[in-house]
């Protein structure tokens, strides 16, 4: 969940890392560090906060070298702290590391090296890492890449981590076992780091490190990789398509907001070259070897956590209304721990915009392991779920930056659209003319999301009424049930306010009781679908003085009638609706947040790959 970055080569190192960090910012952490090797010893800076704090820290300390290491710490084993933060020494001072991850068995481990006389600075489980490594380097008689190997395979967890040796001023050491890392190959020089997006800027040539892989990276020489079993693997180098451009905020003030706008872009780029509605063609390539599997699915399994989870509620509406096959959708957290039935005529398919989440991964591995056709949704390439799956398709939002999901959201319903109405033509369960006239509806998608963006004047100044509200209440049926759940989040994540989604109709059995004057409720009342029912929930709110703020179709009277405050979004098909009504919802949760001068791209305790459990 924490940010590596590193570099080795002829540049100097302390601001290309501190440069690093701040590229990786956006996937949560609470405090930051650097190593830089020069002259035969390794100087460490850190501290708890903001990448902002670390380079007030060394502003104007001479720290010159061309090799070292950086991390942003999101904590796990002890509190927030600049003795907790990254980097850690060995009790030598000759060894430092950075690891991302959980080291299962560290409690057992570190029993063991403080019998034999190391001395812990620190709460956290990375620390005992360096000190066993330091244990082995020191009694075995090996070298240190030998010791970092024996060391990995007495480790139970999941880690990425880069080493710095004050005795080997040309070396770096990493590994990797359930938590990304990618090493960058540039003219001379190398780049590690968790992503992509601090080292497309000086390289598109990219290694993705497998699981129970070493670097060995030396200065001026070819990469080396090796597993923890000694065997020796040869690199194999892929082509970034991310450009630098994206990484950036393009005028806008926080990159949630750039990244809600990019949403007419980012559905027609996860469409382009797949669909045809002239032909009526829906061709996903990467999984179209695995179009008779939908014809004979038994049942589809969805997996995934937060938001993606929302979109695979919304993929369960789609597969079921018109590939008729029964769908499950799981939080991949618990599918992993209850033991569940899967069978080998199951289809999983697994949604996650990193491709990096670990329970979803674990998710994976278990219903592979059950003999089940796996398949991924993911929005970065050559990530651990991308390449754990049997096939899959990417979502080609690009990248996201703001820790709240917005484009990726929209972006694998589309996905899950074209999946489910390919599922449907090779079932032979949907009409001609029904398919036609999804996908003749499909492609003006983009254009009605655009136009749903021109509301945003008018929801800032909703925002302005409800910034100090303490509760919101979220409420839609059939596809708009998980808009509900997926605003609600919204709204949470970055503002604070405590916020719930509830399906219409569950209102009267519980949530009800909450509604007075000062319970503000959202409601997603579009015209398709159970649209008479949602008008009579809304009437109940109404009768106990409730707070209507709610989301219609262009046109709308009687739902007009009744709410306080009225967003009006484009018509379209009942399938597509959420791909539109979510974008107010979005909005909403957006100017309350900066109302509330709340950190909208990074709000607290949140990470934007989430890859421990």
């Amino acid at each position: 969940m924490c940010g590596i970055f590193a570099y080795i080569g002829q540049r100097e190192a302390t601001s290309l890392l501190i440069k690093g960090l701040l590229r990786l910012e956006y996937r949560g952490y609470d405090s930051a560090g650097i190593a830089i090797q020069a002259n035969n010893e390794v100087q460490t800076f850190k501290t708890r906060g903001k990448v902002a704090d670390l380079g007030r820290l060394i502003d104007g300390k001479t720290i010159a070298g061309t090799l070292g290491i950086a991390h942003t710490r999101w904590a796990t084993h002890g509190e927030p702290n600049t003795i907790n933060a990254h980097p850690h020494w060995s009790n030598s001072k000759r060894l430092a590391i950075i690891h991302n991850g959980i080291i299962e068995n560290y409690a057992i481990l570190k029993k063991e090296l403080s019998n034999r006389g190391y001395v812990f600075e620190s709460e956290t489980d990375t620390e005992v890492m360096i000190h066993l490594i330091d244990d082995i380097l020191t009694n075995e008689n090996v070298d240190i890449v030998e010791a970092l190997r024996i060391a990995l395979n007495q480790v139970i967890g999941a880690y990425a981590i880069v080493i710095v040796s004050a005795d080997h001023p040309d070396l770096l050491l990493a590994a990797k076992k359930s938590s990304p890392l990618v090493v960058g190959i540039g003219n001379g020089e190398y780049f590690l780091a968790s992503d992509a997006t601090p080292i497309v800027e000086y390289t598109k040539n990219v290694v993705y490190l497998e699981d129970e892989e070493i670097a060995i990276i030396r200065r001026n020489q070819e990469l080396e990789i090796k597993t923890i079993r000694n065997q020796p693997i040869t690199p194999y180098v892929q082509k970034l398509e991310m450009n630098l451009q994206t990484l950036e905020k393009g005028g806008f003030p926080h990159f949630m907001l750039k990244e809600i706008y990019e949403q007419p872009r980012s559905i027609g780029d996860s469409m382009r070259g797949r669909v045809s509605p002239k032909d009526g063609i829906v061709a996903l390539g990467g999984i179209i070897d695995y179009e008779q599997k939908f014809a004979s699915a038994s049942r589809i399994i969805i997996v995934g956590c937060g938001t993606s989870w929302h979109a695979g509620l919304v993929g369960e509406y789609l597969f079921e209304d018109i590939a008729r096959i029964p769908v499950e959708v799981e939080y991949a957290s618990e599918f992993r721990y209850r033991n569940p039935v899967i069978n080998e005529s199951d289809i999983v398919v697994a949604i996650s915009q990193s491709g990096e989440t670990a329970d979803t991964l674990a998710a994976v591995e278990l219903a592979k392991s059950r003999g089940a056709t796996i398949l991924g949704i993911c929005n970065v390439v050559g990530s651990s779920i991308a390449r754990a799956t049997h096939a899959g398709s990417y979502t080609h939002a690009g990248p996201e930056i703001g820790v709240a999901s917005t484009k990726a959201f929209t972006a694998q319903v589309t996905v899950l659209v074209l999946m489910a109405l390919m599922a449907a033509n090779k079932r032979g369960t949907i009409s001609k003319s029904r398919y036609y006239e999804i996908l003749s509806e499909l492609a003006s998608i983009p254009g009605k999301v655009q136009k749903a963006l021109e509301s945003n004047d008018k929801i800032l100044k909703i925002a302005e009424t409800f910034k100090n509200s303490s509760n919101f209440l979220y409420l839609g049926r059939g596809y708009n049930f998980p808009v509900a759940l997926e605003g609600a989040l919204k709204l949470k994540e970055i503002s604070y306010i405590h916020a719930e989604g509830y399906p219409a109709a569950e209102m009267k059995h519980g949530p009800i009781a909450l509604i007075d004057a000062d319970m503000p409720v959202v409601v997603i009342a579009t015209k398709k679908g159970s649209y008479d029912k949602i008008v009579s929930n809304i009437e109940e709110v109404k009768a106990r003085k409730g707070r209507i703020i709610a989301v219609v179709t262009e046109g709308d009277t009687a739902v007009k009638h009744l709410a306080d405050y009225v967003i009006e979004i484009p018509e379209t098909d009942e399938i597509f609706v959420p791909l539109v009504a979510t974008i107010p919802l979005q909005l909403l949760a957006y100017h309350i947040a900066v109302l509330r001068d709340c950190n909208v791209d990074q709000p607290r305790n949140l990470a934007k790959s989430v890859t421990v459990e």
